[in-house]
């Protein structure tokens, strides 16, 4: 998912309900033109239209972290761990496209969501779990995000220190005025009904994320081009400049970065359902995720070798706002504001499933509760007006605040981003599409196909474990030097 991916594309299309509301006899003069099988209106997406949405929704915070995600790995190791994760992310999504249809798959029905797709080919108990981590990896996406656009507020006000007073200025800034401002904005974005089905939404974002990541490539080739060496090591970080355990942990947490930039494969059944058919939509979505992740994987594979080119060892955890580069200091804010702007709205994109979910689930446990259900209609001179409800004020909010607190204490941007690739990668981009696949063709047991599918699983399984556990470890690494509400950059 970028760091994890900005699924910025989740909603790029609108969830179908809210579309086809359109009345009936507008649509009856085409006769059956106008519609799809299951009587919603013709979609029209193609390969082309689909790999943009991957690629939007995937380019995002991710690519901040791969230089250092590199610089661990080093010149061997650093690409062909990338390459390796964007193989079986390719694979994995082939996998999860022939699920879009359960049974024939020109005509059997239609899944509109990945949890659709899990629930009518795994059943009951599989898809709570699979909502369980679907919902931790949002909740953890949104504490990902409350640090990544602190630190790039942080960075902005550094960078224009260090131009006004020199470089050498130490220029101490603390995080956590910049992170309260940050849900204090999220509290206000997330009363607003709908927020996530802006249609310029998407597009602001998408503006915003190709803004930083070729700021931050272009700054790497720069630098390189200044300094005329390519830095680095096969082998990737010195022992030296950090200790034996150190470098496997490190080592382990890259791969969770990596992971984080490639996972996206929860929004990949959303974006299918928005192709047009014939040909069958699992063709066309193959070629489109064989697009993106080719261009995706190359651009990836330019920030982070660029950024390790040029920083070596010393490649910042986070591209843009580790001050490898100073100057020219007004590009790093433009990078740094687009950020911080892509993430405000991303947060809310993310969240939304999840707000929807509680409150959904309140509304059937509580029925009667005038609380959780009531609107009280709020006039707005020139508007239409405003639904408060009341549940949705209260549980909104202490969401925001529960999240913007967990990332006070821990603003660890790397450790959080490795954490979250290690927890959705196995499960999200792996298993349930391995396991559904399984169901969906009738692959026998213990025939090679369901053996190599299950290896396939098992080895990514280990990969995540790793991943989490050099995340759990630097996380309780760094804790020994930080104080809680004190430090500050």
């Amino acid at each position: 998912m970028g760091q994890a991916t900005d699924n910025t594309a989740t909603k790029n299309h609108v969830p179908h309900h809210q579309v086809f509301d359109v009345s009936a006899d507008v649509l009856t003069q085409g006769g059956s033109k106008c519609f799809d099988d299951d009587g919603r209106l013709k979609r029209t997406g193609t390969m082309w239209t689909a790999s943009a949405h991957i690629i939007t929704a995937v380019i995002g915070s991710g690519v901040l972290s791969l230089a250092w995600a590199t610089a661990q790995l080093g010149w061997i190791a650093g690409p062909a761990v990338m390459f390796l994760f964007s193989f079986v992310t390719y694979y994995t999504s082939c996998l999860l496209s022939a699920c879009y249809r359960s049974g024939d798959p020109v005509t059997g029905k239609r899944n509109y969501t990945y949890m659709d797709a899990v629930r009518s080919n795994l059943g009951g108990m599989k898809f709570k779990i699979c909502g369980f981590v679907q919902y931790l990896n949002l909740f953890g996406v949104a504490i990902g995000y409350t640090i990544a656009s602190s630190i790039s507020m942080m960075a902005i006000e550094r960078s224009n220190c260090f131009h006004s007073k020199g470089d050498a200025s130490p220029c101490h800034v603390n995080s956590n005025p910049y992170m309260i401002a940050f849900g204090v904005m999220q509290i206000i974005f997330s009363q607003i009904p709908d927020f996530d089905q802006l249609w310029w939404l998407s597009i602001v974002a998408a503006v915003m994320s190709f803004t930083y990541s070729t700021i931050g490539l272009g700054l790497g080739v720069a630098k390189v081009a200044e300094t005329g060496k390519w830095r680095g090591s096969l082998t990737g970080i010195s022992i030296g400049t950090v200790t034996e355990t150190q470098k496997i942990w490190r080592s382990f947490q890259a791969l969770g970065a990596i992971a984080f930039a490639y996972s996206y494969s929860i929004i990949l059944i959303e974006i299918q359902d928005t192709v047009k058919s014939p040909p069958s939509e699992s063709k066309t979505m193959k070629k489109a995720t064989l697009i993106s992740v080719a261009v995706t994987t190359f651009f990836y594979m330019l920030c982070g070798c660029f950024g390790y080119a040029a920083f070596g060892d010393l490649s910042p955890g986070n591209l843009l706002t580790g001050f490898g580069f100073y100057n020219p200091y007004w590009l790093l804010d433009i990078a740094n504001v687009a950020i911080v702007v892509h993430l405000v709205g991303a947060y809310q994109v993310y969240c939304q499933p999840l707000y929807a979910f509680i409150e959904k689930a309140a509304a059937a446990r509580f029925p009667d509760s005038e609380f959780i259900t009531k609107d009280i209609k709020i006039p707005i001179p020139g508007f239409k007006p405003f639904n408060l409800n009341l549940f949705r004020l209260v549980w909104r909010t202490i969401f925001v605040i529960i999240t913007t607190v967990i990332s006070m204490l821990l603003p660890f941007f790397n450790d959080v981003v490795g954490l979250l690739g290690a927890l959705g990668f196995w499960p999200l981009t792996v298993y349930f599409p391995v396991e559904m696949y399984i169901v969906q063709k009738r692959i026998p047991k213990w025939s090679t196909k369901w053996i190599s599918l299950q290896i396939l699983s098992f080895a990514c399984l280990i990969i995540s474990i790793a991943a989490a556990v050099g995340s759990i470890a630097g996380v309780v690494t760094d804790l020994k030097s930080y104080k809680p509400f004190k430090t500050s950059y």
